[in-house]
C-alpha cells in the first residue's frame, strides 16, 4: 500500500496545498444485493483488491459505474 501511496503522492501538485476530492456520482439510500459469478473472476477482482489497498465493495462499485457509463444496447 505504501508505493500506491507514493504514486498518488506523485500525481498531486502539492504546492497548490489543496485536495480536491470529486463528489460520489450516486449517493443516497444503497441496497443490498446479492449476485453469482465465476470463481475466476471473483479471484481476479480480489487480486485488484490486494493491488489497489481497495474494498472488494469499492472496485464492484466503480467497475459497474464505468460500465453504465460506457454501455451501448443494441435493439433487436
Amino acid at each position: 500500500m505504501k508505493m500506491e501511496y507514493r504514486k498518488i503522492l506523485e500525481a498531486v501538485d502539492l504546492s497548490e496545498k489543496k485536495l480536491i476530492i470529486q463528489p460520489q456520482k450516486y449517493g443516497g439510500e444503497s441496497s443490498v444485493i446479492s449476485m453469482r459469478m465465476p470463481k475466476e473472476m471473483l479471484a481476479e477482482i480480489d487480486k485488484i483488491v490486494l493491488e489497489t489497498g481497495r474494498t472488494r465493495n469499492e472496485i464492484l462499485m466503480l467497475s459497474i459505474e464505468f460500465a453504465l457509463e460506457h454501455m451501448e444496447v443494441q435493439k433487436k
